[in-house]
C-alpha cells in the first residue's frame, strides 16, 4: 500500500508520454471495481446509451474470474474490456488498491496493442479515479470523473481513519483537483464535495441514468406470478448488500413492529464472498431476534437481469440507508413503478420526492419506517398513485438517453477545450 500511496502523492511528477493527436471519439469508461456492483449498473447503462447515439465507447474493468471473456460486444460500438490486475477472484478494496498499478499496466499495454487513441477518460469511483489521474497526466487526455460515494461523506468524523481511506481521502481530493470535469449526481453531492473535498475543481450535476425500459415490461400481477407470490400477500423489498451502513437493523426493527401480514424480501445484489459473510449471520440473527423468520425471505445472490420481476412484485421498495446511497435502487425500483420508502439522506433526497412518488424518512429510526410502511400497505390506491408518478419521473429525470445527451456534451466540450489549446499551442510555436 505504501507504494501506492507513494504513487498518489507524486501524481504531478509522471513523466508524460507522447499522444496520437488524431484521436477519434473514443471515450475510456473506467469502472476497476467488480462488475457487477451498482455503479457498474450506470456505467454499463451510459456506456450503451452512449453507443447509441453512434459513439464508440469501451468499459474497462478488472477480471474477476478466470473464465470470463476478455472482452464482451455489448452493442455495436460499445464492448466491455477485462484488464488482468491481480488475483482472478473478488477482492477487497485493500487488495485491490495495491493491484491498481498493475490495471494500469495493463491498460496502457491494452491501447497500444490494439492501437486504440482515446479522446477522453471517464473514471468512476475513487479506484478508478486514481488510475484516471495517472492516465491524464502520462496522455494529456481530458478527464471526466464521477465519485459516487464520498470517502468523507461516507466515514463520518468519529470512526478511526485507515491507510486505505487515508488514501482514498488524498486521491478524491486530487481527482477533484486535477480532473477537467467532476460530475455530481443530485445537488446534495456537489455540495458535499465542495464542503468536505475541496473547493477548487469544475462539477457539473448530471443525474444517474438508467433504462428504464426492462423495469416497466412487467405488471406486478404477472411478476408474482413468475415469482410464486400470491397476489395478496404484502411485500416489502429491500435490494443491496448487507453492510452495517445500509441500515437493515432499522428496516428488521420497523418491520417487526407492524402485524405479521407482509412478506420481508432480503436481495443482495451482491456475489456471496467470504468478506461478507459476517454481514449475513447478522441479518440472519437480527431476524430471528425479531421474530420475523416465518415472513422474511433472504435471497444470497439476486442476479441483475432477475431484478425487474422483483421490484415489479413488490408493494414497496425501502432503501433505509444511513448514510449517502448511490440511489440506484430507488431509480429501478421508481422505473417498475413501485413506491419508495427512504432516509433522508444523500442522493436519495433528490431522487424520491416525499409525498408523491414515496416517503423520506429519518434514518435510523424503526418507528418512523414503520409508519411509513403502515401507510403505505394499508392504502392501495395512495400507493398505486405513488408507483405511476415514480415511473413517469424516472422516465423524465432518470432516464439513459437524457443522462448520455448530457454527458456526451460535456465530453465533447472538454475535447473541444484540448483540440483548440494544442491548435493554439501549434500557432505560437509556428511563428
Amino acid at each position: 500500500m505504501k507504494q501506492t500511496i507513494g504513487r498518489v502523492s507524486q501524481i504531478k511528477t509522471i513523466q508524460s508520454l507522447p499522444q496520437n493527436q488524431t484521436a477519434k471519439s473514443t471515450y475510456a469508461l473506467i469502472s476497476v471495481d467488480d462488475d457487477r456492483c451498482e455503479q457498474h449498473v450506470y456505467v454499463r447503462s451510459l456506456g450503451l446509451a452512449l453507443a447509441q447515439r453512434g459513439c464508440q465507447v469501451d468499459i474497462f474493468t478488472r477480471r474477476q474470474d478466470p473464465d470470463q471473456p476478455a472482452i464482451i460486444d455489448l452493442a455495436p460500438g460499445c464492448r466491455i474490456v477485462r484488464l488482468t490486475a491481480g488475483p482472478a477472484r473478488s477482492i477487497s478494496q485493500d487488495e485491490l488498491f495495491e493491484h491498481l498499478p498493475a490495471f494500469l499496466e495493463a491498460w496502457l499495454a491494452f491501447q497500444s496493442c490494439c492501437d486504440r487513441h482515446y479522446a477522453l477518460i471517464h473514471t468512476n469511483y475513487w479506484l478508478s479515479g486514481w488510475v484516471g489521474l495517472q492516465l491524464k497526466s502520462r496522455l494529456k487526455l481530458p478527464l471526466v470523473h464521477t465519485y459516487h460515494s464520498i470517502g468523507s461523506v461516507k466515514s463520518g468524523d468519529s470512526e478511526p481513519i485507515s491507510d486505505l481511506a487515508s488514501a482514498r481521502l488524498i486521491v478524491e481530493w486530487a481527482c477533484l483537483q486535477e480532473a477537467d470535469c467532476v460530475v455530481a449526481t443530485t445537488p446534495q453531492e456537489k455540495i458535499d464535495l465542495r464542503w468536505s473535498v475541496s473547493r477548487r475543481g469544475k462539477i457539473r450535476v448530471i443525474p444517474y441514468g438508467i433504462d428504464a425500459r426492462p423495469f416497466s415490461l412487467l405488471a406486478k400481477q404477472k411478476a408474482r406470478q413468475q415469482l410464486g407470490i400470491s397476489p395478496k400477500t404484502k411485500t416489502i423489498l429491500y435490494v443491496g448488500c448487507f453492510d452495517r451502513r445500509q441500515g437493515l437493523e432499522t428496516l428488521i426493527k420497523g418491520c417487526a413492529q407492524l402485524p405479521k401480514r407482509f412478506q420481508l424480501c432480503l436481495a443482495n445484489r451482491s456475489e456471496p464472498s467470504s468478506s461478507d459473510e459476517r454481514d449475513r449471520k447478522r441479518i440472519k440473527a437480527l431476524v430471528w431476534e425479531w421474530g420475523l423468520e416465518s415472513v422474511t425471505t433472504s435471497i444470497e445472490h439476486i442476479p441483475q437481469q432477475q431484478l425487474p420481476a422483483y421490484y415489479a412484485a413488490a408493494d414497496v421498495c425501502v432503501v433505509p440507508s444511513d448514510c449517502e446511497s448511490f440511489g440506484l435502487v430507488a431509480i429501478e425500483a421508481m422505473a417498475a413503478g413501485t413506491p419508495v420508502i427512504a432516509s433522508y439522506v444523500g442522493k436519495l433526497q433528490h431522487t424520491v420526492v416525499h409525498g408523491e412518488t414515496g416517503l423520506l424518512i429519518p434514518p435510523g429510526n424503526p418507528e418512523a419506517l414503520a409508519y411509513a410502511l403502515w401507510a403505505v400497505l394499508s392504502n392501495s390506491k395512495l400507493a398505486q398513485s405513488w408507483g405511476e408518478a415514480s415511473s413517469k419521473r424516472v422516465q423524465l429525470h432518470f432516464n439513459s438517453a437524457t443522462v448520455a445527451a448530457q454527458i456526451h456534451q460535456l465530453y465533447q466540450s472538454l475535447i473541444n477545450v484540448y483540440q483548440q489549446r494544442d491548435e493554439n499551442y501549434y500557432l505560437t510555436n509556428m511563428k
